[in-house]
Order: structure tokens, then C-alpha cells, then sequence
């Protein structure tokens, strides 16, 4: 796959920005893996990079370097450095957890999310429901991230919601958008967080809260497994 130009990264960092040049080169190329435009497989030649970016190789080579500690390029013999696609192991220890974990924060949550809090999460539906026309996975994660974000904000256990927290972040460090994999399960996503924010609105039982919320998490594991021709998660 040929390299595409470099160009300012989406928070708008440009080569004179404030930062050494391996941050800018970091920073750069962390915003062109996490939208989607370097996808998962896309080489990452140094010489062209470095030359693009007014930069010498040693920059490049150290921004890689930390992007390959956080699970975003992995380095295969005789190709060189390559955007990382999702881990399937990880991706199925890290679901199985969160299917547990925020399935637990937000039925906790429930009671004490307020009416505006609830409406936010409705108007964030919707604009998923809106992209499913002309589908942008990684905007519907941005706001599918968000979504879920104000259901288990107010989870009153401190240590629950740090795992939970710690669930999202190493999805995030893994891959921008697992709908760019199963793009079809967004459709049945939006449907299932309509369902989940009746059973808040309701009062439901927080035990069918949890359910409905781990349930949920379970399906898009499942969808993810089905692609891979993986067999379904047991739990």
C-alpha cells in the first residue's frame, strides 16, 4: 500500500508547533491511524514520512516506536512498520470484561441520571441513527463513545467505574472503530441503546438494566467474532 502525504493532524499541529519533532511526528501520525485515514495494514515507510514531513528518519522512527507501544503499528519481517488492526484475543478479553463491568456501572448509574442527562443520550442516538444513511465509523464510535460515557458517569463505586474506564481506554488504544469491521451491527446498536434508555427513563429494575447493558456490549463482541469466522462468546 503507497504512503499518502502527511499532512497537520486533526488538532491542527503543524511542523512549527510547539513540541520536539518526534512529538509533532507522534502526534501526526497517531490522529491519521485513530480517523481511519492509515488503516489497519498501511505501511509505514520511514524515508517517505521523514521527507514528507520535512523531518530526518530519527523523529519518525521514535514516534513509531512509542505508536507500536500503545498497540496502534506492529512490525512484521520483511515489510517493515504497519498500522495494527485489532487484536482478536485482546479485543475478546477486553469485551468479555466490559460486557461485565459496565453492564454492572450502569445499572448502578440508572437512579441518579437526571432528565437532561437522559436527553443527551437520546440526541446522541439519534445522530447515530442519522449516519446509518451514509455510514462514518468513526464519527458513530466518537458518539457511541460518548453515549455510553453518560450512561455510567454517575456509578456510585469508585472502583467499578476506574475498570470501566480502563476497559474504554484500551479499546481505544487498540482500534479507532470496530464498525468499520461490522459496519451492519450499528444498525442493531442504535436500536438496542433506544431500548436501554427506556428501561432508565422506566425505572426498570436494575438487574434488567444490567442486563440489557451487557447484553448489549455482548452483541457487538459477537458481531466482531462472526466476522472473524470465531465462534460466539460463551458468557
Amino acid at each position: 500500500m503507497s504512503a499518502a502525504p502527511i499532512s497537520p493532524g486533526m488538532n491542527g499541529t503543524a511542523s512549527t508547533a510547539a513540541g520536539s519533532k518526534s512529538e509533532q511526528a507522534y502526534t501526526r501520525l497517531k490522529d491519521r491511524i485513530l480517523s481511519g485515514e492509515m488503516s489497519p495494514g498501511y505501511r509505514l515507510v520511514l524515508s517517505s514520512i521523514a521527507t514528507e514531513m520535512g523531518f530526518s528518519v530519527v523523529p519518525v522512527r521514535e514516534a513509531i516506536r512509542r505508536l507500536e507501544a500503545e498497540g496502534l503499528v506492529h512490525f512484521e519481517r520483511n515489510v517493515g512498520a504497519t498500522v495494527a488492526g485489532i487484536d482478536p484475543d485482546l479485543y475478546l478479553h477486553t469485551m468479555q470484561t466490559l460486557s461485565i463491568i459496565e453492564g454492572a456501572a450502569t445499572a448502578l448509574a440508572a437512579p441518579d441520571i437526571t432528565a437532561e442527562e437522559l436527553a443527551r443520550a437520546r440526541d446522541l442516538n439519534d445522530q447515530m441513527r442519522e449516519l446509518l444513511a451514509n455510514f462514518d465509523p468513526v464519527r458513530f464510535t466518537q458518539l457511541n463513545t460518548e453515549f455510553h460515557a453518560l450512561l455510567y458517569a454517575r456509578c456510585p463505586n469508585p472502583h467499578i467505574l476506574d475498570l470501566v474506564h480502563r476497559g474504554w481506554n484500551r479499546l481505544g488504544r487498540m482500534r479507532s472503530s470496530v464498525f468499520r469491521y461490522v459496519p451492519d451491527r450499528a444498525h442493531a446498536s442504535v436500536a438496542e441503546h433506544a431500548a436501554l434508555l427506556d428501561f432508565i427513563e422506566a425505572h426498570t429494575a436494575p438487574r434488567v438494566i444490567e442486563v440489557a447493558a451487557r447484553t448489549h456490549r455482548t452483541n457487538t463482541l459477537n458481531a466482531f467474532l462472526a466476522q472473524a469466522n470465531q465462534p460466539p462468546s460463551p458468557i
